[in-house]
């Protein structure tokens, strides 16, 4: 996926700054176009005849290429690339990068850049651990950028094993995996995208809960998490900082955006208590969950065996998330709401947008061809106090577009 596709890489003073000759030769190999733009004191550790060998192209260092004048275009190369890394990141650019400190023909390239920006930290972990370093890392995360680090390929809360750059062959194979994603195509095109969120805080929670029965068994749903997973993504493109509580998933579901912090749950109250933590400081809350209403009373501590003709399990109510929040909603917050059914629809949801307090309610039906559990697709309804809008059978990454432009009208 990376045939074709034209890649600046920006290398600093590191002592990791050899790994750039393995990462350029892989991305060569793979079909990409690579222009290496180098630090001074990145040159104090590879030669730039080196890296030019490599990529058949000079390397760029400095911002006038002779004494007669010529320039190198830093807009140029913000308009040229489709992906901009820099790997090896030293603490010194993290912090220029993250307060503008326009010093260097890389920080200028960095600034210019139309295309995102994927950034390989490379420094020992007391540096790293510093929290101003932990700061600017968090900054260029809000600014949307992707950094990779061992084990993540995003910015994480522990700190063993960090610092050090990620290997050659995880980082290429990360980009590669960005690079063929679609929403990496429209973050492309983000300065297109209208970034109508940007400063908003959104919650969505997604997926399914499980409710344990003994510790193999559980009461389940066949959510599938890809609604959710398409809004988070979608509020992250606008601009949002998103706070995605996800109930347990396939492995293969997984957030793209630096602006999405993903929390994992299991149970219908783990994703209360996230809900009700969380809720109070963001904008809006988009609850997308098939939440388990009900939960065995008692959960086995040992797999329970077969025994007779049957077996009756009783159960008990679990917090009602919407409810919860509905009632702690103040007057600058938007909460919306799911409702599946399968059947008098509408009534149904009528009602639960009145109980729960919401701004508007999706509405979906099992009886639709395309709709539901498991599906690429989706047909809702958007009911509100004001009416009810119909919506054909989309892919859900429109339906989200749909979802959040009504949020969105309700503030205009």
């Amino acid at each position: 996926m990376l045939q074709g596709k034209k890649i600046v890489l920006g290398i600093t003073g590191s002592i990791a700054a050899y790994k750039s000759c393995l990462i350029i030769r892989q991305l060569i190999k793979k079909g990409a176009e690579v222009q290496v733009v180098i630090t001074p004191s990145g040159k104090e550790f590879i030669t730039p005849i080196t890296l030019s060998a490599l990529t058949s192209k000079p390397v760029i260092s400095e911002f006038f290429s002779q004494r007669d004048g010529t320039w190198h275009s830093h807009v140029d190369l913000g308009l040229w690339a489709d992906a901009m890394l820099i790997a090896p990141a030293t603490a010194a650019t993290i912090g220029k990068m993250a307060n503008g400190i326009a010093d260097n023909m890389l920080i200028t390239t960095y600034l210019s850049m139309k295309a995102p920006v994927f950034v390989a930290p490379a420094m020992d972990l007391d540096m790293y651990a510093h929290p101003s370093t932990q700061q600017n890392l968090k900054t260029l995360q809000s600014y949307g950028n992707y950094i990779i680090e061992p084990g993540t390929g995003f910015l994480a809360s522990k700190l063993e094993g960090k610092g050090r750059m990620e290997e050659p062959e995880n980082i290429v194979a990360f980009l590669e995996k960005a690079l063929s994603s679609a929403s990496f195509s429209e973050e492309k095109t983000k300065s297109c995208v209208r970034q109508s969120l940007t400063g908003k805080k959104v919650l969505i929670t997604a997926g399914p809960t499980y409710e344990k029965i003994d510790p193999v068994r559980f009461i389940g749903n066949y959510s599938s998490g890809k609604m959710g997973f398409s809004l988070a993504e979608e509020c992250a493109r606008r601009g949002a900082q998103v706070e995605l509580v996800c109930g347990p998933v396939s492995s293969s579901m997984q957030i793209t955006s630096p602006r999405i912090h993903r929390i994992d749950v299991e149970s219908a109250r783990e994703m209360h208590e996230a809900c009700l933590s969380l809720y109070p400081s963001m904008d809006t809350a988009i609850l997308c969950a098939a939440v388990a209403d009900f939960a065995p009373e008692t959960i086995a501590s040992q797999k329970i065996k077969r025994t007779g003709d049957g077996m009756l399990i009783r159960l008990k109510p679990n917090p009602d998330i919407a409810a919860s929040l509905g009632q702690i909603k103040g007057k600058h917050q938007t909460l919306v709401g799911f409702a599946l059914e399968t059947h008098d629809e509408e009534n149904h949801a009528q009602d639960k947008l009145k109980r729960k307090n919401f701004d508007f309610i999706v509405l979906n039906s099992l009886n639709d061809e395309g709709a539901g559990f498991r599906t690429d697709t989706n047909k809702i309804s958007i009911i509100s106090r004001s009416g009810k809008v119909d919506f054909p059978l989309k892919t859900k990454q429109e339906v989200a577009k749909d979802i959040i432009d009504q949020i969105e009208s309700l503030h205009a």
